[in-house]
């Protein structure tokens, strides 16, 4: 989604607002190239314009991410599905077992 500014709209995340240090040669590109894309009034290349640079620029390198943690978490989900059964079920059992014994 577009602002009105012709920015996209990244969503509330904080960590878009942090700015980017430059500690490998890599972040140094990246910063150098991003800022001259876009030009910050602060002259503070942070995450946002990053991954806003990337997205126009790059989108199947950010689509790759975005695959890879979707799938690791809809993986997660069913791990986390399966072993709240397991504890419902333990649960169960011992209910059922002090209910006998009383």
């Amino acid at each position: 989604m577009s602002t009105e500014n012709n920015e996209i709209d990244l969503g509330e995340n904080p960590d878009l607002q942090k700015e980017v240090v430059p500690d490998s040669e890599l972040k140094q590109f990246i910063i150098q190239y991003v800022g001259e894309k876009t030009q910050p009034e602060n002259h503070d290349v942070t995450v946002a314009h990053v991954v806003e640079v990337f997205m126009k620029e790059f989108p199947e390198f950010l689509l790759a991410i975005a695959e890879e943690n979707w799938v690791r978490g809809y993986h997660q989900a069913f791990v986390d599905i399966e072993e709240g059964e397991k504890l419902a079920k333990t649960e169960t059992a011992e209910t059922e077992t002090e209910e006998d014994g009383t």
